[in-house]
C-alpha cells in the first residue's frame, strides 16, 4: 500500500472489521461465534456420519441431505479462519489473494446451498406427486449426476469476475465491513470501472438464486396441488409433514439473504452493526440450524443420533 493510499492489484491489502464500538470486549463476543461454528461443524459431521453408517438411509432424500450438510460445512469453514483471527488476535489485515480465495469459497458454497435446496425440492415433488416412480426416477446414478452438475454449475461461474479484482485500483478506504471478504464489499472500495462486476453479479443473482427460488416455488405449487387432491386429512398432513424440514431450510437461507440484499440496497447509510448482523446471520445460522431441524423432524436421523449418544454412554459405563 502506497503512502497516497492508492493500491493496484497484488499490492492491495484489506482490513477486516469486528463489531464497531465493541473492540474492548471482542474476546467475549468471540464466544458465541465459537459456539455457532462448533455447533454447525459438529452437527453437520454427525448428520454425515449417520447417513454414511446407516445403510437404511442410503436413499435419495438422505443423499441430498448429505449434500446440504457438506455445503453447510463449507460455508462455516470458509469464514471460520478470518472471523476467529479478527476476534481472538485482532489480526485484521488480509492480503488480496487470500481475500479473493475466501470470496470464491463463500459465494460458491452459498450458490451450492441454494442449488441443493432446489434438488431437495424436486425430490419432495417426485416423492409426493409421483411416488410409484420415485425409485426409478431418482436412481443413485442420477443423484451422482445431479451432485456433479451442482458442483460444476456453482464452481465455474465466479472466477470470471473474481480474477478481475486484483487488477483494480483501490484509492478509497481499505477497511471492509465484515470479518470476512464479500464481493460486493470489496468492489465498493475500487476506483476502477466495476460495471462489469456489478452487471455480472446481477446476472448471477437472477440466473442462479432466481432460477433456484422459482424452481422451489413451482415444486411446492405442484406439491400443494397434489396434496389437496388427497381425500383424508391425515394423508394430507402426513404428506406435508415430510416437507417441513426442507421448507425451514429454504426459509433459513433465503430470508437472511433477502434481508442482507435489502440492507445493502436501501439502507446503505444505516448502522454498520445492522450490516454486520445480517451478514453473520446469513452465513452462520443455516449451518447451525439445518442439522438441528433435520435431527428433530426426521425420525431416522433422530434415531441415528440417539444410537450414537447411547453407544458413547455405554462405552463410558464400561470404562
Amino acid at each position: 500500500m502506497t503512502s497516497s493510499n492508492l493500491s493496484i492489484g497484488q499490492l492491495a491489502s484489506f482490513y477486516l472489521s469486528g463489531i464497531p464500538g465493541y473492540e474492548d470486549v471482542q474476546h467475549f463476543i468471540s464466544i458465541p461465534f465459537c459456539v455457532f461454528y462448533l455447533t454447525g461443524i459438529v452437527g453437520n459431521c454427525t448428520v454425515l456420519h449417520i447417513i454414511q453408517t446407516d445403510k437404511s438411509l442410503h436413499e435419495p432424500m438422505y443423499y441430498f441431505l448429505a449434500m446440504l450438510s457438506f455445503t453447510d460445512m463449507g460455508m462455516s469453514i470458509s469464514t471460520l479462519p478470518t472471523v476467529l483471527r479478527t476476534f481472538w488476535f485482532d489480526a485484521k489485515e488480509i492480503e488480496m489473494n487470500t481475500c479473493v480465495a475466501q470470496m470464491y469459497f463463500i459465494h460458491t458454497f452459498s450458490l451450492m446451498e441454494s442449488a441443493v435446496l432446489l434438488a431437495m425440492a424436486f425430490d419432495r415433488y417426485v416423492a409426493i406427486c409421483d411416488p410409484l416412480r420415485y425409485s426409478s426416477k431418482l436412481t443413485p446414478q442420477r443423484i451422482v449426476y445431479i451432485g456433479v452438475f451442482i458442483i460444476i454449475r456453482c464452481s465455474t461461474v465466479l472466477p470470471v469476475v473474481l480474477v478481475r479484482i486484483p487488477t483494480f485500483s483501490f484509492c478509497h478506504s481499505h477497511v471492509l465491513s465484515h470479518s470476512f471478504c464479500l464481493h460486493q464489499d470489496v468492489i465498493r472500495l475500487a476506483c476502477s470501472d466495476i460495471s462489469f462486476n456489478v452487471l455480472y453479479g446481477l446476472f448471477v443473482v437472477a440466473f442462479y438464486w432466481g432460477v433456484d427460488s422459482l424452481g422451489i416455488f413451482l415444486s411446492y405449487a405442484f406439491i400443494l396441488h397434489s396434496v389437496l387432491r388427497i381425500a383424508s386429512p391425515g394423508g394430507k398432513l402426513k404428506a406435508l409433514n415430510t416437507c417441513v424440514s426442507h421448507i425451514c431450510a429454504v426459509l433459513i437461507l433465503y430470508v437472511p439473504m433477502i434481508g442482507l440484499s435489502l440492507v445493502h440496497r436501501f439502507a446503505k447509510h444505516s448502522s454498520p452493526i445492522i450490516h454486520i448482523t445480517m451478514a453473520d446471520i446469513y452465513l452462520l445460522v443455516p449451518p447451525v440450524l439445518n442439522p438441528i431441524i433435520y435431527s428433530i423432524k426426521t425420525k431416522q436421523i433422530r434415531q441415528g443420533l440417539l444410537r450414537i449418544l447411547l453407544s458413547k454412554r455405554i462405552g463410558l459405563a464400561h470404562t
